[in-house]
């Protein structure tokens, strides 16, 4: 059976990047994050209700993906990130992702550092905020009892730390 991973993390923390080089070196797949491909296609600022359209697409791709996948499913991004976010903009997540965020099962939670400096991108809104956005996310995975390891580290440093993280966490 599939191992699903998800990497979750603040902005600018070498998600997509790292999800890339987990799946060539565990030879499968990986989802890569639905919002880009989404926002990249509209002509207006995102809404509350956007939100929603991005985590159903978030979760087809995973779920089609799934379907190709080895050993392991390297997710980039997962409902928490649409609830983070949701909550941080809006005050509220819609009730969908809720509910499928207390169906949907990964293995492991890969959490990125905010170790790497920011780049700007048009998607990207908080660069003052990562230590906030860090806390939050590993706040809840700790609440939630969720198994996680945090990446730090630069370039293939960052990626063997991912590994190890990986490789120490199925050991067990």
């Amino acid at each position: 059976m599939t191992k699903r991973i998800a990497v979750i993390g603040p902005e600018s923390t070498g998600k997509s990047e790292v999800c890339q080089h987990l799946a060539r070196i565990y030879e499968t797949e990986w989802v890569p994050e639905y919002a880009r491909f989404h926002l990249d296609r509209m002509d207006r600022p995102y809404e509350k209700e956007d939100l929603k359209l991005i985590a159903q697409g978030q979760m087809a791709w995973e779920d089609d993906k799934a379907e190709e996948a080895g050993e392991y499913l390297f997710c980039d991004t997962n409902l928490i990130v649409m609830k983070v976010w949701s909550d941080h903009k809006y005050g509220d997540t819609d009730p969908w992702i809720l509910e499928e965020l207390e169906k949907r099962h990964y293995d492991f939670y890969l959490l990125g550092n905010i170790d790497l400096i920011w780049r700007p991108d048009p998607q990207r809104e908080h660069p003052k905020m990562r230590k906030h956005f860090f806390d939050i996310y590993e706040n809840y995975l700790k609440e939630h009892n969720l198994p996680y390891g945090i990446v730090s580290g630069i370039e293939d440093l960052r990626v063997k730390c991912a590994q190890d993280l990986i490789e120490d966490f199925f050991k067990k």
